[in-house]
């Protein structure tokens, strides 16, 4: 067991929520838009990993880290993220070559 928490924002069609559940790190996930309100609201602050799966909602990242300074971010999408986030990422998953389970057991093991 995990004493992790984790952000999700974006739809999560790929299930990187669940896993992480199932691997036990506490998940939630943000309403809507990922900005500053909704990331608070998700419980940003007290979280170990932000989680995104649109990047489309690139510009939560910065936002992010504005917020609670070092934080794991993990972009789990096919699609690229734009270059100005890809600085603060520290981990791009292309979901079709690494599947949920893998990547949660990963989260969790480094926690």
């Amino acid at each position: 067991m995990t004493d992790q928490k984790a952000v999700v924002a974006g739809p999560d069609l790929d299930g990187l929520g669940d896993a992480l559940e199932a691997e036990g790190v506490g998940v939630s996930w943000v309403e809507g838009i990922a900005n500053r309100p909704a990331l608070e609201d998700a419980g940003i602050s007290e979280a170990d990993v932000f989680v995104l799966t649109d990047v489309e909602q690139a510009t939560s990242i910065p936002v992010v880290v504005d917020l609670v300074g070092r934080i794991r971010i993990v972009v789990y999408s096919r699609d690229s993220l734009p270059e100005f986030a890809k600085g603060q990422a520290d981990l791009l998953v292309d979901p079709a070559l690494l599947d949920a389970r893998t990547v949660a057991e990963e989260l969790a093991a480094d926690g």
